[in-house]
């Protein structure tokens, strides 16, 4: 993913609030089912890591990109976007170029 469509994509979650928060289970089956039911609904969540929670927010962000194809957009504070699009229909698009740019001689 290049730098252009991360910052779309921050753009974007900018006024998403957290729809899955991290507790004292961390990172179980339960959890990882909704992350995946909010991903395919809504294609960029936030998450919450809880101060409860025994995995810190680097070891989520590992662990989730290791288990499924999604992307980290952003980590800030204890909250992580992440980005996965519907496998069949993806609702977020990215913008194109604006300028083409050609060279004449």
């Amino acid at each position: 993913m290049t730098g252009k469509q991360k910052r779309h994509l921050r753009t974007l979650a900018h006024t998403l609030k957290p729809v899955v928060n991290l507790g004292k289970h961390g990172l179980s089956t339960k959890t990882k089912n909704e992350i995946n039911s909010q991903l395919l609904e809504h294609e960029l969540i936030k998450l919450k890591v809880l101060d409860n929670c025994p995995i810190s927010k680097k070891e989520c962000a590992d662990l989730l990109t290791q288990e499924k194809s999604l992307e980290i957009v952003q980590v800030i504070g204890k909250t992580l976007t992440l980005y996965c699009p519907h496998p069949e229909e993806p609702k977020i698009e990215f913008p194109s170029a604006r300028f083409a740019c050609t060279k004449s001689m």
